[in-house]
């Protein structure tokens, strides 16, 4: 920032560090709150924008509007970017060359830069009441107009100024908003403009308390931290006309600028923050992948030559073109998500290192819901545990889905006598002999398909006994249940070894 400061002190400030070849881009969300899905969509397009050309992704907190800073929100939105496997390369927690990386700590070089404006001319104090301006809202609306400064400060003679500023009245900064905006060439809503000084007042950029409003800041900040590009949220492309406007009274050459379209629910509402269920702790929580989440949301969206489930960071950011973003709105389908997870599920299995993190995770869910059931240690191992993942992937959504009921037989062993199966069949022992030994001759190779025909064959080698007896008597054995996932899934999943062991303790007592 010094080197900032140093050219606000010059003859007037002169360009910015150019974009040079590889771009450099900014996420800055204000810790009002928890970084919610929206947050997580802008973030992701700047990153991988930035990564698809070598460039340079920061993070700034733009935490200005001190009233509304939510203690530690700052901290967390950093954490969960990390989580979400976009990390900034230059932030408050990182550092960098550019910082420092949050508004509140960078007063000095707006108060400077507003002298500066001021010094030109482009600026003025404004001395109105907060009591003036509401009255002026008051009037406005009762006259069904959209309410808007009158810019009675603007035409203060230097000698009026002196004499409020003698009396010690507060003030704040209003830059002066001048007719004949240039058009700006939008990276994805094309030639824009907005002539803004017909329908706004001036507005304030430097407030009493010598906190910067958005728009000056974020000039000041984007040129001195040398962004090539900014993308961010369409609800600022009516802003950018104003923004521009202040970079042409600094003297400065503005970045390019891209305008994202809203992210909406499927039926075309607003994201609902109301009830937290768009926030990224909340999805952490229930055990869904980022990877999931950033697949849904660009695949929701545009920016990509074809709609495509499962893909990953890398091929995000490989096939990310920022001219095939459309203006139309994304509809977010959540119940989609598990669809998605289940994909990215499936592929955290299939990875000898990520899955041997899904066991530990596994075996601490199996310990904090079935705990005071007398879980075996020998189910908590590590062999049986990953055996358990690989041949259930592709079939659950969520991790926690196999310490659900259906799944409970993976890991409480069933306490079922001898005299309980009797009551389906009295043929327990040429059943449970039949069961054994067709698991001796299937050790190698377990498949439902198989099993199924292999236990219908076993039931025609009984005297009286039923295939639905049958069943229910394996059931019983296997699972001390009389409901959940087919005899053959179980066996499948239990394993030759812990189906005879099951097999034999029920037998034997």
């Amino acid at each position: 920032m010094a080197r900032a400061l140093r050219a606000l002190r010059g003859p007037g400030p002169g360009p910015g560090p150019g974009p040079g070849p590889r771009p450099r881009v900014r996420f800055g969300p204000s810790p009002t709150g928890f970084l919610h899905l929206g947050g997580l969509r802008t973030a992701l397009y700047n990153y991988i924008f930035a990564k698809n050309h070598q460039g340079t992704f920061i993070l700034r907190v733009e935490d200005t509007d001190q009233n509304r800073v939510v203690p530690g929100a700052a901290e967390a939105i950093e954490d969960m970017l990390d989580w979400a496997g976009i990390p900034p390369d230059e932030s408050p927690r990182r550092g960098g060359s550019f910082g420092p990386y949050q508004q509140s700590h960078r007063l000095d070089l707006y108060r400077r830069a507003s002298d500066v404006l001021l010094e030109r001319g482009a600026a003025y104090r404004c001395f109105c009441t907060p009591q003036r301006l509401q009255l002026l809202k008051k009037e406005a609306l009762r006259s069904q107009q959209t309410p808007r400064y009158d810019n009675r400060c603007r035409h203060l003679t230097p000698t009026e100024v002196s004499e409020k500023l003698s009396q010690g009245l507060d003030w704040v900064v209003r830059f002066r908003l001048e007719k004949g905006v240039e058009p700006f060439r939008d990276l994805v809503y094309g030639w824009n403009k907005h002539e803004v000084a017909d329908v706004e007042g001036d507005p304030v950029i430097l407030k009493g308390d010598g906190f910067p409003t958005y728009h000056l800041a974020n000039v000041v900040d984007d040129h001195y931290m040398g962004i090539s590009h900014v993308l961010r949220g369409t609800e600022w492309l009516t802003s950018t006309s104003k923004h521009l406007l202040l970079y042409k009274a600094f003297g400065w050459d503005p970045p390019q600028f891209g305008h994202l379209p809203l992210l909406l629910n499927k039926d075309g509402g607003k994201l609902s923050k109301r009830q937290g269920d768009i926030f990224l702790e909340r999805f952490a929580r229930d055990g869904y992948l980022p990877e999931a989440l950033l697949d849904i949301i660009t695949n929701c969206g545009s920016g990509f030559a074809e709609k495509q489930m499962g893909r990953t960071l890398e091929e995000l950011i490989s096939q990310f073109e920022i001219g095939r973003i459309t203006t139309h709105s994304a509809l977010l389908d959540l119940e989609k998500l598990p669809e998605f997870n289940r994909i990215h599920l499936a592929r955290h299995i299939e990875n000898e290192g990520l899955r041997q993190k899904l066991i530990r995770e596994l075996q601490l869910l199996v310990e904090h819901v079935y705990g005071d059931q007398q879980v075996d240690q020998e189910v908590l191992e590590k062999e049986y545990v990953e055996r358990v993942l690989l041949l259930r992937k592709g079939h659950i959504s969520l991790l926690k889905n196999l310490v659900s009921s259906d799944y409970s037989y993976l890991w409480v062993r069933p306490s079922v006598s001898r005299e309980q199966l009797q009551t389906v069949s009295g043929e327990v022992d040429e059943i449970g002999k039949l069961v054994l030994g067709l698991m001796t001759r299937q050790a190698a190779v377990l498949t439902v398909e198989e099993l199924n025909k292999d236990l219908r064959s076993l039931q025609k080698q009984t005297k009286e006994t039923k295939y639905s007896s049958v069943m229910k008597l394996l059931r019983l054995a296997l699972s001390g249940q009389q409901h959940g996932p087919s005899v053959a899934e179980m066996m499948v999943t239990l394993g030759p070894k812990e189906v005879c062991g099951r097999i034999h303790k029920a037998l034997s007592s």
